[in-house]
């Protein structure tokens, strides 16, 4: 029995997926939540085979979750389970060391092949991605401002777009107001851009938010 562990923060998505898959014979679905800090503290307790991970998502997001994640534990099987099947995202997640990558909009076929794929040892792709990538390649993150960005201040960026306060994104991510400023007005430099209203609107015209964005 494959134990899958399913991170999303929309109840309806964490019902439906946990429902389809705990009817297939060769999984379970062994807990659920709706945040990274939640899915780091559930690991501990369940040791899943498989993470299913959501990238927008409140808090410390999808990919800095993926990193902790692979971080404490390399061999950890993270599959990306998104409705950002482009731009830098995918790339940046796969690079990290996620094992696979699916749209929400999969046939739960699909979703159950992934999770054997990526259970064998092989990473799996949906054709959306796949075809992305094919078209963009692993090192063309320089098509986007952001992927020119580091790790510490793509969070940043992140939580910007939440509408994080300074002092929400210095308890966040453990780090002082001073240094949640210098990453910002760094990022700024990078991005060429002078406030977070421009930093929105080109996160806009890089598909990086969409109702609300998270994770990123």
């Amino acid at each position: 029995m494959i134990k899958v562990l399913l991170v999303d923060d929309h109840e309806l998505v964490r019902t439906g997926v946990e429902a389809l898959l705990n009817a297939v014979d060769s999984i379970e679905v062994v807990d659920v939540c709706s945040t990274g800090e939640e899915a780091l503290e559930l690991l501990e307790k369940h040791d899943p085979d498989i993470i299913m991970l959501d990238i927008n998502m409140p808090g410390i997001g999808g990919v800095e979750t993926c990193r902790r994640i692979l971080q404490s534990n390399p061999e950890a099987k993270v599959i990306v389970l998104s409705v950002c099947n482009n731009g830098p995202v995918p790339q940046r997640l796969l690079k990290m060391g996620a094992m696979g990558f699916i749209s929400k909009g999969s046939p739960v076929d699909e979703m159950v092949n992934a999770i054997h794929t990526v259970m064998s040892g092989q990473r799996y792709l949906c054709s959306e991605v796949a075809n992305n990538l094919a078209f963009q390649g692993l090192q063309d993150e320089g098509s986007s401002p952001f992927g020119k960005l580091s790790q510490r201040e793509s969070q940043v960026v992140n939580l910007i777009l939440q509408g994080k306060s300074i002092q929400e994104m210095s308890d966040i991510l453990v780090i002082s107001d001073k240094t949640v400023n210098t990453y910002r007005y760094r990022l700024y430099e990078k991005l060429k851009v002078k406030n977070d209203v421009e930093l929105t609107r080109l996160a806009v015209k890089f598909n990086l938010l969409e109702n609300s964005v998270s994770g990123y």
